[in-house]
Parts: C-alpha cells; sequence; structure tokens
C-alpha cells in the first residue's frame, strides 16, 4: 500500500494534507520536508536548525507494541532539538486517541498549555481544535514551541494551500494563540 493511503486510512479527514500537497512538499521543500518509511510506518517531519515537527507518525496494527514507534522517536530525539507535534483531544469513543497520549507522555512529551491551536477544516467547515504536544531537550520554553509551530503553520501546513484546495487557511494569527494565564489542564496528567 502507498504511504499515502496507510496515512490517509490512519488519520481523520479534518487532519490530512492532500496527496498533492505532501508530495509537493516533499519535491519543493525538500531540505526541510522528510519522509521515513518502511513496511511497517510512515513518518512525515520538518527538521529546521532549531526545532524538528512531526507531521505524521503512523505504525501499522501489527507492529505496534513491539518497539518501533520507540526507535523512530529516538532517531528523533537524536537531533537534539525540541520536536513538536500535534494531537486530538482525547475522545472516549477513540480509544486510539488514548493510546497515542499514552506513547507520547511515556517519551517524555509535555503539553503545551499555553498554545491554543483551532483551525477550520478546508475538507469539512468544521473548527477542527489540537492540543501542541512538545519534547524539550534543554527545557525550552512554551513561547519558543509557539514560535516554531507559527513557523511550521506558515511554511507547511499553509503552502500552496489555495492551489491544493481551492481555498485558503485563515491566518497563523487566528489559528494559534498563545496565554500564559490560561491553564486549559494537562491533557496528560490523568492517563
Amino acid at each position: 500500500m502507498h504511504w499515502y493511503e496507510k496515512l490517509n486510512q490512519y488519520f481523520p479527514v479534518e487532519e490530512m494534507k492532500s496527496r498533492e500537497h505532501m508530495e509537493t512538499l516533499l519535491k519543493e521543500r525538500s531540505e526541510i520536508y522528510h519522509k521515513d518509511e518502511g513496511p511497517n510506518h510512515v513518518l512525515m517531519y520538518v527538521e529546521l536548525d532549531n526545532f524538528v515537527f512531526i507531521d505524521y507518525l503512523f505504525v501499522s496494527k501489527i507492529a505496534r507494541g513491539q518497539g518501533l514507534g520507540r526507535k523512530l522517536m529516538e532517531k528523533m530525539k537524536s537531533k537534539g532539538k525540541p520536536i513538536i507535534l500535534e494531537v486530538e483531544p482525547v475522545n472516549y469513543e477513540d480509544s486510539d486517541t488514548e493510546k497515542r497520549l499514552r506513547y507520547y507522555k511515556r517519551e517524555g512529551f509535555e503539553h503545551a498549555e499555553s498554545i491554543g491551536y483551532e483551525r477550520k477544516s478546508l475538507a469539512t467547515n468544521e473548527i477542527n481544535k489540537m492540543e501542541i504536544l512538545y519534547w524539550a531537550p534543554l527545557h525550552e520554553s512554551e513561547e519558543m514551541i509557539f514560535e516554531a509551530m507559527k513557523k511550521t503553520y506558515d511554511m507547511i501546513h499553509t503552502y500552496k494551500d489555495k492551489h491544493f484546495y481551492g481555498d485558503s487557511y485563515q491566518p497563523v494569527d487566528e489559528v494559534l494563540t498563545f496565554n500564559e494565564e490560561v491553564g486549559k489542564g494537562n491533557i496528560l496528567d490523568n492517563l
């Protein structure tokens, strides 16, 4: 099965980039947008000088629990940079969301409680709320993570969006917010 189909079957439509968008990023942004693929995994990520953003991580059901996810994460951690990713809030009707959060908690990720992320899906027209998790080897601040997320949104998520989707995503300042005062509650605490 093609790598895009694996991702498309696993991730919700509102989170998926189009195949054309991702293939264009791999071609036109090859210096920063990467694919690591094997028979049982697909890892799409952005690497810049001061951080790594994991766009998609898929490990097939048959390989789960065998250390493949940990091995892939160790490869990312060995770069010595903060690692950032977006996750769905816990949906108790979908056991995968809780398993995913448990995995990232075991891997030492933290919840960026001060960062809000709400984007209107061009696929469904619904507001899609995500949470930001990060691994900070040098105890990088949530402000640094916020700036990295804004950069990722502008360079990757909205890259040629009008061309691929016939419409543009909202500007970054409408999608990402930073508020140190608001403690949303750490989504990793009760796992």
